[in-house]
């Protein structure tokens, strides 16, 4: 190939992105030139149509999320039952005068909710665990967004055809799903640089404390500018025919000019997960340590574990259903570049 054509290329490629992507760097973009259009419903109301959308489904979905289980379950483990016993006694032994009354109980399954959420409960997994972990969540993701897509066309579906046909895109979401991870890699080092402050006690005031804030708020902010796209790759990757950095630069077209509304989006379903969570897990440890505390005999039966298995299930369907919908939305709006 002469250098001319090559230089031909070149630029056709370099104006084609130009034209998609107005903005440039270290430049001030008026008002004007980046407002860009995204007609979506309120916060409340787009969650309330996931909602509905996978209540109408359930029987699959609820199928999918059980299925999620049961491989867990068996290929990876649940979290430890003796663990939960062993922190729930010294937390009642060391607690003291601390937690007292009704909501002093409140307070200790409060605790013992941020330790199992945190994965304080789980035990260390081995490589090839971590491997069955990584694959079973990257097949429900699949099966969730084929299921979805093929429910939003109007197509019958059953969970066997998503569970066969999903599986095509594998490859190609794993290579976004590592883009995703190194786009982690900056609020990766924040939360480091804040362990290492708090045991050096840099935090506690002055202006090395001020500066680490900023550096930790820039880093934090990087992380969410780049994962805002990538998570549509995520979606984008699995149609017939589309290969991984495609995903990601279409991707990137779509949240030119709406970033910050979506990531407000995604910020909003991950406060909706959470809220989910403390409703549902903290009365679960209430019950479970009333009812063991009448009968020790059942100590052994893994109540909680259970449940953070079976909520961990469910949360993997409506995360992704949440993001897909949100996509759709996204793309119906076919707004010009901003």
């Amino acid at each position: 190939m002469s250098f001319k054509k090559s230089y031909d290329k070149y630029k056709k490629k370099t104006d084609t992105y130009l034209k998609r992507r107005p903005h440039r760097s270290f430049r001030r973009t008026k008002r004007r030139d980046y407002n860009r259009s995204l007609d979506l419903p309120g916060y409340i109301s787009f969650t309330r149509y996931v909602g509905i959308i996978i209540w109408q489904n359930r029987k699959i979905f609820g199928s999918l999320a059980l299925l999620y289980a049961v491989m867990t379950a068996l290929m990876v483990g649940i979290a430890s039952q003796e663990t939960y016993l062993t922190l729930t006694n010294t937390l009642d032994a060391t607690s003291g005068n601390i937690f007292g009354g009704g909501f002093g109980e409140i307070g200790k399954a409060g605790l013992m909710f941020v330790t199992a959420a945190s994965g304080g409960l789980s035990q260390n997994l081995t490589d090839v665990q971590q491997l069955y972990a990584g694959l079973i969540t990257l097949i429900t993701v699949l099966t969730s967004i084929w299921l979805l897509r093929n429910i939003m066309a109007g197509h019958e579906v059953r969970l066997r055809d998503g569970l066969y046909n999903s599986g095509s895109p594998i490859v190609s979401t794993f290579i976004v799903s590592l883009l995703i991870v190194i786009q982690l890699l900056p609020l990766s080092l924040a939360v480091i640089g804040f362990s290492a402050a708090s045991l050096t006690g840099l935090l506690n005031g002055g202006v090395e404390a001020m500066l680490f804030w900023i550096a930790a708020g820039l880093l934090t902010m990087l992380s969410l500018y780049w994962i805002t796209s990538t998570f549509f790759a995520l979606i984008i990757v699995t149609l017939p025919g589309m290969y991984p950095f495609k995903a990601i630069r279409t991707a990137g077209d779509l949240v030119v000019g709406r970033r910050l509304r979506i990531l407000l989006r995604l910020i909003w379903m991950l406060f909706c997960t959470s809220i989910a969570w403390i409703l549902v897990m903290i009365p679960v440890i209430l019950l479970d340590k009333w009812i063991k505390g009448f009968w020790s005999a059942i100590s052994w039966v893994p109540t909680v574990p259970f449940c953070l298995l079976v909520l961990g299930a469910l949360t993997i369907v409506w995360t992704t259903s949440y993001i897909y919908l949100l996509y759709r939305s996204v793309v119906a709006d076919d707004a010009n570049p901003a």
